[in-house]
Parts: C-alpha cells; structure tokens; sequence
C-alpha cells in the first residue's frame, strides 16, 4: 500500500486546510523565485532584475528597450523556455507518480514502470539514426508517438476479457520496456553513424539542451489538463489506493478507473519524455517526499507533488549545466545520483515493516 501520514487528531480541518494553502503558496513563491534565479545563471551571468524587465518587456508590461538585446536573446530564446520545460517535466512526471503508486499500490512504482520511456527512446533512435519521421516530427514528435505505441502495446498485453489486470499492467509494462529497450540498442548497433549513436545516448540519459519555445504549449497544456484531471479524480484515488472493495463500496470501477487513469498518464508521461528525454526518479521520489509533508490525501498530495517536481527538475538542471561547463552533465544522471540514495532509504524502510 501506498505509505501516508497520520494526521494528529487534535488538529482541525480547518487548520489543516490553512497549512496546506500556506504550503502550497509557499512552494509557489519558492519555485517562481528560483526559476528567476535559473533563467539568470550561465556562462554569462543575468541578475534576477534584468530576467523580470525581459520578461515584462517581452509580454509589454515594460519598456523592452531597457534591456540589452544580448541579454533579451539569451533570457528569451535560450534560458526561460528551459526552465519552463524543466518545471513543466518534473511537474508531469511528479503527478503520474502519485497516480501510478496509488493505481498498482504500489510505493516503489514510478511512470516508467509501464514501458513509456522504452517507446520513447525507440521512437527517438529511428528518427535520429534513420531518419524517420523527420521535419516537424523529428526527433521530439517521434519519441511521443514512440511511447503512444508502447502504451497501446502494454495495454493490449495487460488485459484479460476486457478487463485490466493490475499485475499484469506491472509485468506487461517490464517486459515491453526490455524488448523496447533491446530495439533501441539494435537500432544503434544497425547505425553507421558515430555523431548519431552519441546523440541516440546523450537524448536516453536525459537532458533540456534542446528545449525550444515550440515545445512549451503541448508540454504546458498536458501537464495542466493532466493535473486537473487527477485532483478531480482525488477521492477515487484515495479509494484505490485502500483497496478495490473499497473503491466500489464508494461507487468506483476499479478496472474502468484504472484504464481511463492509466491512458492519461501515459499520454503527459510521453509529452514529457519526448520533450526532455529519459529522466528517471523524480516520479518515484517525489510522491513520497509529499506525502511525508501532507500526509495521504490526494486532493493535496498531487499540487504540492506537482510544484516540488517542478522545483526539483530545475534546480538539478541548473546544476546538471554548470557543474562542469562548459560541458553539460545529462540529467538522467544527476536525478539517479540524487535519487538512488533515497530509493535505497525507501526499500530499506519497507523491509522493516
């Protein structure tokens, strides 16, 4: 079952409820301050008060001849896109975490439990080493139809007389991913292209190098239809992660749920994916680091999941592109080193139970 937090009796609904919306605003002001201070930092330096003037400037707010056009260029075309993505990924992928752990209850699932990266990748490696797909489509478009495919296969597999098995949605998801991962390989050995593999492995391990105002509305427009669907879907899955009985006790079909649930995470997981590539425990941590704040609740695990899946994914990659620059370290791997200790810290604690 999903890990919660007791909430101490002597404390109201009330009260509670405050706390949340000063938590909730509080991460708000956080994340906002610190993605000023990213868009700002890099080989050449921008302070906070030059960031807010291009941006003013930019939605006419502000005169934009107050800023220099190297400083417009760099905060505008380069750096504030960036962070969007970043904040916009970690946001997706911090959600479809809380969903999937409480659809599988399982705590140590993540969004790539269900073979959604796999596609991605697969979709991603035939448009950079072959060509496929390629103008508009290449290489982000073909990383999202990728993963539309792996989710339409895991789906297939995971059903039995038209009924979803969650066992088999975990098992179908592991063993699509293997043979998907195993194509990707293919793929790369099956290539002449040396820049292409490099770039093939460089998009798997995840990074933002490559974001681009062109991709803010999809990705910005999933996450939000995405995040308004699951807390309006709160309650049912506060009952799922309980138990089936308890969902159809309290007027929910789990099968139905979980196919509809599943669809949708699917689909902002592979916005995500084909947006920044391969980035691995921010699903899988995340969740648990909300829950430690706010207890078990969906209704309030799922913003504040979202806000500090945001708020990690663009200090990391702040991080990830000046830790050794000039050259930029990918962020699939920063998020493992981060996230690996607490997964071990999160195994260790069930084990003891």
């Amino acid at each position: 079952m999903v890990a919660t937090i007791d909430r101490p009796a002597a404390v109201s609904p009330g009260v509670t409820r405050r706390r949340h919306a000063l938590l909730l605003g509080a991460l708000g002001v956080v994340l906002l301050g610190t993605s000023v201070v990213a868009v700002g930092i890099g080989p050449v330096a921008i302070t906070p008060s030059v960031v807010t003037d291009v941006v003013l400037g930019r939605l006419g707010l502000a005169d934009p001849e107050a800023v220099s056009a190297t400083d417009d260029s760099i905060v505008w075309l380069i750096r504030l896109p960036r962070v969007i993505l970043g904040a916009t990924v970690g946001a997706a992928l911090a959600l479809a975490g809380v969903v999937i752990q409480a659809l599988v209850r399982n705590p140590l699932a993540d969004p790539y439990l269900l073979g959604i990266s796999s596609g991605a990748s697969v979709g991603a490696a035939a448009s950079i080493l072959f060509g496929v797909g390629g103008g508009v489509l290449a290489p982000t478009g073909s990383a999202f139809v990728g993963a539309l495919l792996a989710i339409v296969l895991v789906l297939s597999v995971a059903r039995i007389g038209g009924r979803l098995i969650v066992s088999r949605l975990v098992f179908a998801g592991i063993a699509v991913g293997f043979a998907l991962t195993a194509l990707t390989n293919f793929l790369v050995f099956a290539s002449d292209s040396r820049e292409g593999a490099r770039a093939v492995m460089f998009w798997t391990l995840g990074s933002l190098a490559q974001s681009r105002w062109s991709s803010v509305p999809l990705a910005v427009a999933a996450v939000l239809v995405a995040a308004v669907v699951f807390i309006a879907w709160a309650r049912r899955l506060d009952a799922l992660a309980i138990g089936d009985d308890t969902a159809l006790a309290l007027g929910t079909e789990p099968t139905r749920f979980r196919s509809a649930a599943v669809v949708v995470v699917s689909l902002v997981v592979a916005v995500a994916v084909s947006v920044s590539g391969l980035i691995g425990f921010v699903g899988l941590v995340v969740p648990h680091i909300a829950r430690r704040l706010v207890g078990g609740s969906h209704r309030i695990v799922l913003p504040v999941s979202a806000l500090l899946g945001a708020l990690l994914l663009v200090s990391a990659d702040v991080l990830a592109r000046t830790a050794f620059a000039p050259r930029e370290l990918p962020l699939g791997i920063l998020t493992a080193l981060i996230g690996t200790p607490l997964l071990v810290a999160l195994v260790r604690r069930s084990l003891t139970r």
